[in-house]
């Protein structure tokens, strides 16, 4: 691990260690918790299903070629 961000670690943990505003913590709690919120739940059913098939599609082996589908959208890309 980088030595600076090991420091910077330990500065956060020490400046943790010494906070009473509950204002920040609970800020701090709410950061922490979207940040390792699963993306999944934060697109559509729509999206979801897309995604979903797609996955089935391609362990079905139902998948064109890069070129293929490059060709189809070429004018957009």
């Amino acid at each position: 691990m980088n030595s600076q961000v090991l420091d910077k670690k330990i500065e956060l943990i020490q400046w943790l260690l010494t906070l009473e505003d509950k204002t920040i913590i609970e800020k701090l709690v709410k950061f922490r918790q979207e940040e390792t919120k699963d993306w999944w739940n934060s697109v559509s059913l729509g999206e979801q299903q897309s995604i979903d098939k797609g996955i089935s599609d391609s362990e079905l082996g139902n998948i064109k070629p890069h070129s293929a589908a490059r060709g189809l959208y070429e004018r957009w890309l």
